[in-house]
């Protein structure tokens, strides 16, 4: 069985007296592709820069590759790559001076890649010698993705990385995150509100809400599995159904249960006034995070 690349146990983290994680337990495997989903403000950018030990922790531990993240050797930094939300690029730099920076600091560094990534995504020798602060939004993000992906990561984070994308940088990336990491058996977390490409590229999914991961599974057992079951509540109210996520009574007294485990609904599903129904991931996140 593989060792977990990233372990995350018992993370507390708060802010002015609100906990945003209380006591998160998690687990990334080698080769797993996972798209993290929860609400705004729900928790996700903290928890990736608790993972990377970019944000300390108020309690709990965060390994990767075994080593405390507090503690990283150099080696095992050297095969992370890393996009934030919000661009942390040296904006007085142009992007050729700031990737040769960083190409001294990678002993993998891929020029082929990199020089690759700038010519499709629009990189000119113009563009090289701007200032990196005169680039707009998108131009930057695409700069922050190339920087990732220049030293050939193990370990690929990704927070929101196509949040300042139009839709053709988004399709781009997209390819490039399935040719160029994902074939490569890159193992990648990255937080995403959009749905439709976190269907695209991510085998597993993890919800976060209330501080916790919520569900996790691979993503078409998750989809092929969801259900929303609704009944009479003197019929439901005396069964618990597998792989429950939540239940809910409406005013007329019929109850509505949803799982993520519809291998069970065969006999309560034949039972008179008992509809099924099968969840996009679009419900199946909003009942499991609301």
């Amino acid at each position: 069985m593989n060792n977990p690349i990233v372990r995350l146990s018992s993370i507390h983290k708060q802010f002015g007296g609100a906990y945003v994680l209380g006591g998160l337990d998690w687990q990334v495997l080698p080769g797993q592709v996972i798209g993290l989903l929860g609400r705004n403000g729900a928790g996700k950018s903290t928890l990736l820069e608790c993972l990377l030990g970019l944000r300390e922790t108020d309690a709990g531990s965060v390994t990767i590759h075994g080593e405390d993240v507090r503690q990283l050797s150099d080696a095992t930094r050297a095969r992370i790559g890393y996009v934030p939300q919000k661009s942390d690029l040296f904006e007085w730099m142009t992007p050729r001076q700031m990737l040769d920076y960083f190409k001294a600091l990678y002993p993998r560094w891929n020029d082929a890649k990199v020089d690759a990534l700038l010519q499709r995504w629009g990189f000119d020798q113009r563009m090289q010698g701007k200032a990196i602060g005169k680039l707009s939004g998108g131009e930057q993000q695409r700069l922050s993705i190339i920087r990732a992906l220049g030293p050939d990561p193990d370990l690929l984070i990704l927070d929101e990385p196509v949040s300042a994308l139009d839709p053709v940088g988004r399709r781009d990336f997209l390819r490039e995150l399935i040719d160029g990491v994902i074939e490569q058996g890159t193992t990648v977390v990255f937080s995403t509100h959009i749905l439709s490409d976190l269907e695209r590229v991510a085998l597993d999914v993890a919800f976060l809400k209330d501080g916790r991961i919520a569900l996790q599974g691979q993503l078409d057992a998750l989809l092929e599995g969801a259900r929303r079951v609704v009944g009479p509540g003197a019929l439901l109210d005396g069964v618990t159904l597998a792989g429950e996520v939540r239940r809910q009574r409406s005013r007329d007294g019929s109850v509505s249960v949803v799982t993520h485990d519809g291998a069970g609904l065969g006999a309560i599903g034949g039972q008179p006034g008992v509809r099924v129904e099968s969840l996009s991931l679009e419900d199946l996140f909003i009942e499991v995070t609301q």
